[in-house]
């Protein structure tokens, strides 16, 4: 502003910050030129510069070159304090956040993308709240969240809310919540009077939360999808089964699939479609209870075959232990059980089916807990 308005500067300091270069030694002369209201008036000063660029700037390699003042070096009062930072610009802005309800899932899942795990800090205070801070920065990140909600499920939910709420608040660009098993899944629609569809209800806690999109394995019924108001990524652990059953060389023709109760049938016949079209049967089940199943009778022909069942979890395993019971009766050769999420909650038929794999199922089988 001095220079420009012909004000007085000391010459030290007028050298010091506009000590012209050679190539624009040839352009400027001290003089300056002001017009107040329409009258010219010429000022001539020592102290004054006047720049009048009549030739080109000098490209270099099709690129402008801006003059730089005093020896390629800006003046201090033109200088941020960020410059003197170095900024690594390898970092990713993708980060990776582990609960504690499967770190080893977590880790296993870093590893193979080659990232380390983001800096977390979880604890419960005496009274069994729970506290999260994240201990980097996410601003700007697309954050993962890891967390099932596998037993105990309302912990696990609960810690995934408040991860959800610790990245909003920090300013995460897009936060993905990776739940691998979705543990309100089975609750979702009514079967009798005056239930809840708890499945729709976790759905609007974790949207309101803060989450821009969910990322689940096998739910327990595709329409779960449709409770969320964000985008939902639904992946299937058909092929991690599919190799499995590819290494026992078991020959096609003699293999059956078989879901172990109704629900499960599109879930069975999507398998069977990977199987070279195998055919499909159906375990009648009837239900007097929660978690308790009772085997009726078997639709389809398993007689000499290799019997596959397919179901997205076992919780107590009472439906798998009486299915494969009920395909020996029938006359199957082996019974291979498959199944996703290996949930394993101790009960009478969760022991009833170890002290039966010995006899009735050859094989067993699952792909993620």
């Amino acid at each position: 502003m001095a220079s420009s308005l012909g004000m007085q500067s000391s010459p030290s300091r007028t050298a010091s910050f506009l000590k012209p270069s050679s190539s624009l030694s040839r352009c400027c002369s001290r003089q300056t030129s002001l017009s107040f209201n329409g009258a010219r008036t010429r000022i001539s000063s020592t102290n004054t510069i006047k720049c009048d660029i009549s030739e080109p700037l000098n490209f270099g390699n099709g690129k402008p070159t801006i003059p730089v003042l005093n020896d390629q070096t800006l003046p201090k009062f033109l200088e941020s304090a960020r410059v003197d930072k170095t900024v690594n610009r390898n970092d990713t802005r993708l980060k990776l956040f582990s609960g504690t309800a499967n770190p080893a899932l977590s880790q296993e899942i870093a590893w193979y993308m080659g990232l380390e795990l983001g800096k977390i800090n979880i604890k419960r205070f005496a009274d069994g709240e729970i506290y999260v801070q994240l201990q980097e920065s996410v601003r700007g990140c697309d954050v993962f969240l890891l967390q099932p909600t596998c037993p105990q499920a309302n912990e696990n939910l609960m810690e995934l809310l408040i991860m959800i709420d610790a990245c909003r608040r920090a300013s995460a660009k897009n936060i993905t919540a990776v739940i691998p098993y979705f543990g309100y899944a089975r609750a979702d629609r009514k079967t009798q009077g005056r239930e809840s569809i708890a499945a729709k209800l976790v759905a609007n806690l974790i949207t309101e939360a803060g989450a821009n999109r969910i990322l689940a394995c096998d739910l327990h019924s595709g329409q779960s999808m449709g409770y969320f108001d964000i985008p939902v990524d639904h992946v299937y652990g058909q092929p991690v089964i599919l190799d499995y059953l590819a290494s026992k060389t078991i020959c096609f023709s003699d293999l059956v699939v078989v879901s172990p109760d109704v629900g499960g049938v599109a879930r069975a016949r999507a398998f069977a479609k990977k199987l070279s079209d195998a055919p499909l049967a159906i375990v009648d089940k009837r239900r007097h209870g929660h978690n308790v199943a009772e085997v009726m009778n078997l639709i389809g022909d398993v007689k000499g075959k290799v019997a596959v069942m397919v179901d997205d979890m076992i919780d107590t395993a009472g439906t798998i232990a009486k299915g494969a019971a009920l395909l020996h009766e029938e006359g199957a050769r082996e019974v291979y059980a498959c199944c996703t999420h290996a949930v394993f909650r101790y009960s009478v038929h969760l022991q009833y089916l170890i002290n039966f794999f010995d006899v009735c199922i050859n094989n067993f089988y699952f792909s993620h807990v």
